[in-house]
């Protein structure tokens, strides 16, 4: 819808400059500057409500939105009232809590003179009134939860998909329609999808109350963009029986900031923010909640080849290089804290992972090669190194914990995984090999030969019984660890998703790249997985080998092969990136229906 209104007010700027009609085209500016509906782009909608929160307008926030409710939600369905009214009560308390972080004293005092007619009757405003007379309500246990990033978070979000969804289902002929005919008394009701009463998960009560975590009406879905990119089909028809897809895309955001392609794209795990490398060296480190914003650009005057995020703190990324060194970046303080020297002999850090529950992180180091990763047509192709390293190191100390054996022999680790705890880590190498590694006795638990070829891309499965990975043969393979090198399932996948990736352009000119990155990532349930494509991401259910993939959902959005993925689950908020090869990274918002 906001990307229509946008076109059309283009088309009609386009027209009256044609016909020279600048009175009329100054008129136009104006009342698009003054429109409250704000072209229907749900950003500009929370820009607005935050603008006055800020400024501590409580007479416009008031106005503005008893206007959105006047002139869309009035018009839809009386079971989408509790729904509006619950948006709203979190609207007053976001002021209010605003005013108490701000030490504005009066402003509060102020909120509850002006609004005690209308919330004194209410029993979920009965304890607020309370507020302005308690010394640190942050520290209150009735209060304290409202003080947090994370109520804050899930208030907008909320808002934002109910906003969206709205204007995406709404027939807004109709809606005019029905304002022209008001002294008939006809009125149009609008019907949204079922999952809308359920868009304030998280939110007021749920806190305040201190619902059970998994509960899945305590999750809440992120935030989505202006774009109109809703349109995947909600509904599909199986035998003549209605199903519900597992998703629909609510939008897309376009990342532009890199110049060359993208060989490292990860989220970290607070779900804020996101890290990207590309083949020059540049990293990104950037938020997309609630806006898409550049927060860092790391240069390097070495090649860097890596990155992980830390555990803990999650501000601190790891880079890898070329030449034999990590780096340990604060992406608040934008600067290095340090570099460690890993290993001479061994300089090319193909992959890191850092344990989940201390400061130690696992570096494969690879001996030198003349391939980069990215190889220009014409260019002699040479083999992956097959010499390695696997090393252990501590953010802390700084210093060479250990250093695994790898048998059959040394040989370069592509792809480095733990498991929920850090008691285990999975490995895959070039020697086509998968390893798993038990860390409380830093040995070799079991091994196998999993790919022809090497093994590009390995993860642990949602329960931890099995692990995926992508190999060099095309496969994409489900073991079981309880049984050594024993198959559960088995799929193919096309060159699309497993590479060496090509990118052609005009007179011939065809640029190759292997795998770096992740090839492939699970949702927050480790039913559907993510894999690269040619023009995007596509999303699977799993199944059993025998039933193959089944194919879910296209993200689509690119002009270059994807080469790399990841899947955001720390909020269950269905934020999938995909990154491809002229540089740009899509992230694409998700809304999980639950069955």
């Amino acid at each position: 819808m906001a990307s229509a209104v946008e076109r059309t007010d283009d088309l009609v700027r386009e027209y009256l400059i044609y016909r020279g009609f600048t009175s009329t085209l100054k008129h136009l500016d104006s009342e698009i500057k003054a429109d409250k509906e704000k072209g229907f782009r749900v950003d500009k909608i929370i820009d607005q409500l935050q603008h006055l929160i800020q400024s501590y307008d409580l007479t416009g926030l008031k106005e503005y939105w008893t206007y959105l409710d006047r002139r869309l939600f009035s018009r839809l369905e009386d079971v989408y009232r509790p729904t509006v009214n619950k948006l709203r009560t979190s609207l007053y308390r976001f002021y209010i809590i605003h005013t108490v972080q701000m030490k504005n004293p009066e402003k509060t005092q102020e909120f509850f003179l002006k609004q005690v007619l209308e919330l004194q009757a209410q029993p979920e405003w009965r304890d607020w009134f309370a507020l302005p007379f308690i010394p640190a309500p942050e520290q209150n246990p009735s209060f304290s939860p409202y003080f947090s990033r994370q109520w804050a978070d899930t208030f907008l979000v909320s808002l934002h998909n109910f906003l969206s969804v709205l204007f995406q289902c709404i027939d807004f002929g109709k809606m005019h329609l029905s304002s022209r005919l008001k002294k008939d008394e006809e009125m149009v009701h609008h019907k949204l999808p079922p999952y809308v009463q359920h868009m304030d998960r998280l939110g007021d009560t749920e806190l305040s109350e201190k619902k059970n975590d998994s509960d899945p009406d305590t999750q809440t879905e992120a935030l989505p963009d202006q774009t109109d990119s809703t349109n995947q089909t909600r509904v599909c028809d199986v035998g003549g029986a209605s199903v519900e897809q597992p998703f629909i895309k609510l939008s897309q955001e376009e990342y532009i900031e890199h110049h060359s392609s993208i060989m490292h794209c990860r989220v970290d795990c607070s779900g804020r923010r996101v890290a990207s490398l590309d083949v020059d060296g540049v990293v990104k480190v950037w938020a997309f909640n609630p806006i898409m914003q550049t927060k860092a650009t790391i240069m390097s005057k070495s090649p860097l080849l890596s990155l992980e995020w830390a555990a803990k703190p999650n501000r601190l990324l790891l880079l890898g290089s070329g030449v034999g060194t990590v780096k340990l970046y604060d992406t608040d303080a934008k600067k290095s804290l340090y570099e460690m020297t890993i290993d001479d002999i061994h300089p090319r850090i193909l992959s890191l992972a850092c344990s989940p529950s201390g400061t130690s992180f696992v570096c494969s180091a690879a001996a030198p090669a003349a391939q980069s990763g990215v190889v220009m047509e014409g260019e002699a192709q040479v083999s992956a190194p097959v010499s390695g390293q696997l090393l252990l190191w501590d953010t802390k100390t700084v210093k060479q914990q250990l250093q695994f054996a790898l048998e059959p022999g040394p040989v370069a680790i592509n792809c480095t995984a733990f498991n929920h705890n850090g008691n285990l880590l999975v490995t895959g190498a070039a020697d086509g090999m998968i390893r798993l590694f038990d860390m409380q006795r830093y040995e070799s638990a079991l091994s196998w030969k999993a790919h022809d070829g090497e093994v590009y891309s390995v993860e642990f499965s949602y329960d931890e019984n099995t692990v995926f990975s992508i190999g060099e043969d095309g496969k994409f393979v489900q073991w079981n660890i309880h049984r050594c090198g024993v198959k559960q399932s088995e799929y193919s996948l096309s060159q699309d998703a497993v590479g060496p990736f090509v990118l052609s352009g005009y007179s011939g000119y065809k640029q190759v790249q292997v795998p770096r990155g992740r090839l492939f990532a699970f949702d927050s349930e480790g039913q559907h997985v993510l894999t690269c494509s040619s023009n995007g991401g596509n999303i699977y259910r799993l199944n059993k080998a025998d039933a193959g993939l089944e194919s879910v959902l296209s993200l689509g959005g690119h002009k270059a092969p994807v080469v790399t993925v990841d899947w955001c689950s720390a909020m269950d908020c269905g934020t999938c990136l995909t990154a491809s090869m002229d540089g740009k990274i899509k992230l694409s918002t998700l809304l999980a229906q639950k069955p």
